[in-house]
């Protein structure tokens, strides 16, 4: 697999660099420091991979994603990143990313990889284990040509154990909104919100709303 690393840290860049070509089916065609480097750089290598930061001077990881999205539908786009926070990964999936990594769990990132070349959403330097504990399924990604017709309601299978109301609540978080905009946007008490969420986790088998949001995009995409 060809590979693009993108991280503002120079020493980080070349150190995963070091690490991945070691491996036999990984080939690093390139380095970038920055999220307007990034595009520049992926439409110059066209890799199968983009594996990239989040936070960087000159433009950010998640913006450059979602160019680079917009431009190819298809492309494998993995964040590696020491930032975990709740609002990165909602929008790095929502996008349509194909994996969120933490640095510390550098071993990880050859396997995680290959997951991603095999179709595998990665997340958090977990594979299909991770996936599995969020309810979701390990489908194959849809080719470029077929992700515009990929996102269909996924209330029909993930959710169907949801009430209409709960399963409104669910929309809303996965929009990342709190429990006082989700209050406000349904009509409803933070109290009966609050309930609501805990109903659902329940139901799902999840233990945060994180989880809930990354359920809900990762049904939607693979239907």
């Amino acid at each position: 697999m060809r590979v693009l690393i993108v991280d503002d840290d120079a020493l980080v860049a070349q150190s995963l660099s070091t690490i991945l070509s070691v491996e036999d089916d990984v080939d690093v065609v390139g380095l970038g420091s920055s999220g307007p480097e990034a595009i520049e750089r992926y439409r110059e290598l066209a890799p199968d991979i983009l594996l990239m930061d989040i936070q960087m001077p000159g433009g950010d990881g998640l913006s450059a994603a979602e160019q680079i999205l917009a431009e190819d539908a298809g492309a494998r786009i993995v964040f590696l990143t020491t930032f975990s926070d709740d609002e990165y990964i909602v929008r790095a999936l929502k996008m349509g990313s194909r994996g969120y990594l933490i640095k510390q769990d550098v071993a990880q990132v050859a396997p995680a990889l290959r997951s991603v070349m095999a179709g595998v959403c990665v997340l958090e330097g977990e594979v299909l284990e991770r996936s599995a504990t969020m309810g979701l399924s390990a489908r194959p990604q849809a080719s470029g040509t077929d992700r515009g017709r990929e996102h269909q309601d996924p209330r029909s299978t993930a959710f169907a154990a949801l009430t209409d109301r709960e399963y409104e609540v669910v929309e809303a978080v996965a929009e990342g909104l709190d429990n006082g905009e989700v209050a406000a946007r349904l009509f409803m008490s933070e109290g009966t919100v609050r309930n609501h969420i805990s109903a659902i986790l329940a139901k799902l088998g999840l233990r945060n709303r994180t989880q809930v949001a990354v359920m809900y995009y990762r049904a939607a995409q693979t239907g």
